[in-house]
């Protein structure tokens, strides 16, 4: 049996298992299976692969993507410049075990994102800065769209919510939100910003794909602007995840 899994704290916002399910049934995978692996704890991830001698690759999700880096063996090219992984193949040689990294969020979200922003001549605000914020900027760059980081602390690199204008959003058109904020079972919550500044030129994108449409989504259909969520990207870079772990 060829086991694959998602790692991550908590997971019951999580459809990867529900997908790759379906997709062993739809291409009469038999011999493939795929869990949730649920661990409070970075630390954990080696006893976890040990104690699976099956698992060939897993996907990382929140609040991991940063903190598995330091468990890996190698990162592909793409990961180590985003600096973020969610996506681990397993190399089992007798007694050795290698695990290299990827980042297939980076691809999922750049395929999703594309058709939006055809003769895109605006700004993108991403609100977060984690490990999936810092896949949605490496993207921005290869699309050469220009972006402002939103964080609940201010750096160099971010401002903070309480610095948003209504002039600031109207000069960034793409709003990201890279946040588990709205995220089920929360769902009444969303990212603090002058919504009220939104017009029908903005485009709302919600990594988040639980629900469907989040607070956030909703404020922006409020205001006619067009909403994505992470749906498509999910199965897009599941997709790029499967093909890695099968090389």
């Amino acid at each position: 049996m060829k086991l694959y899994g998602l790692i991550g704290y908590p997971l019951e916002h999580s459809f990867s298992k529900k997908y790759f399910t379906k997709k062993f049934n739809t291409e009469n995978l038999k011999d493939c299976s795929f869990e949730l692996f649920s661990i409070d704890n970075i630390n954990k991830i080696n006893n976890l692969i040990l104690s699976n001698p099956d698992l060939k690759g897993f996907s990382v999700t929140i609040p991991y993507k940063e903190q598995i880096i330091p468990f890996l063996t190698e990162l592909d090219i793409t990961a180590s410049e985003i600096g973020a992984v969610n996506s681990v193949k397993i190399i089992r040689q007798k007694k050795n075990i290698d695990l290299i990294g990827y980042n297939t969020d980076t691809f999922g979200f750049t395929e999703s994102l594309k058709p939006l922003v055809q003769n895109f001549n605006s700004s993108a605000l991403i609100l977060g800065t984690g490990g999936a914020a810092k896949a949605v900027e490496y993207s921005l760059r290869k699309l050469n769209i220009g972006f402002q980081l939103v964080s609940r602390t201010k750096s160099n690199k971010s401002i903070t919510y309480n610095d948003l204008t209504e002039n600031i959003i109207n000069s960034h058109k793409l709003i990201i939100n890279t946040t588990p904020l709205g995220m089920f079972p929360k769902i009444e919550e969303c990212p603090l910003l002058p919504y009220n500044a939104l017009t029908n030129k903005h485009i709302l994108f919600d990594l988040t794909y639980n629900p469907e449409i989040t607070t956030f989504l909703k404020k922006g259909i409020e205001k006619n602007s067009i909403i994505k969520n992470g749906l498509e990207m999910l199965h897009i870079q599941a997709e790029k995840s499967w093909d890695i772990w099968n090389l």
